[in-house]
């Protein structure tokens, strides 16, 4: 696969049945490598590595329903209480980022209510803070590190 836009990362891979797998460092299991997997690997590896992350705060793959209709966010970073307050959603590196992936995690904030969601296809990265109050949103120049989350 290509190169992105994050810092280089080793993957765990191996085959089964003539698939490529890859070692999922949140499951603790491997999972099909997919190029969306491919960047939620490099991406929470960067979120855990450089911007200091806690790997214990993080899950992949969350369930939740949507009327009645079964979703799952990518990836959830969790406060201490265990309380959601961040999305992310991946795409492929060949998938562009346009107003449907937007109008998609903005769905899945309708149930979980979180004030920070990153949107990433490995090149770019979008990320917002998400003010209930006023009803807008805020693009950052970057992804925060963890400790700026609760600022």
């Amino acid at each position: 696969m290509s190169g992105l836009n994050l810092p280089p990362l080793e993957l765990r891979t191996r085959e089964q049945d003539g698939k490529q797998y890859v070692f999922d460092r949140l499951k603790r299991r491997y999972t099909r490598l997919t190029p969306e997997e491919y960047v939620r690997q490099h991406f929470i590896n960067y979120l855990i590595e450089y911007k200091k992350f806690p790997e214990s705060l993080l899950a992949n793959e969350i369930q939740i329903e949507l009327g009645n209709i079964k979703k799952r966010c990518d990836t959830v970073l969790y406060d201490k209480f265990l309380k959601p307050v961040l999305i992310i959603e991946y795409k492929s590196p060949k998938i562009a980022i346009n107003q449907d992936t937007f109008d998609q995690i903005s769905r899945y904030n309708m149930k979980l209510q979180v004030p920070w969601l990153i949107v990433s296809n490995g090149l770019q990265h979008y990320c917002c803070k998400v003010d209930f109050n006023s009803g807008t949103c805020s693009f950052l120049n970057d992804i925060p590190d963890y400790d700026d989350i609760y600022l």
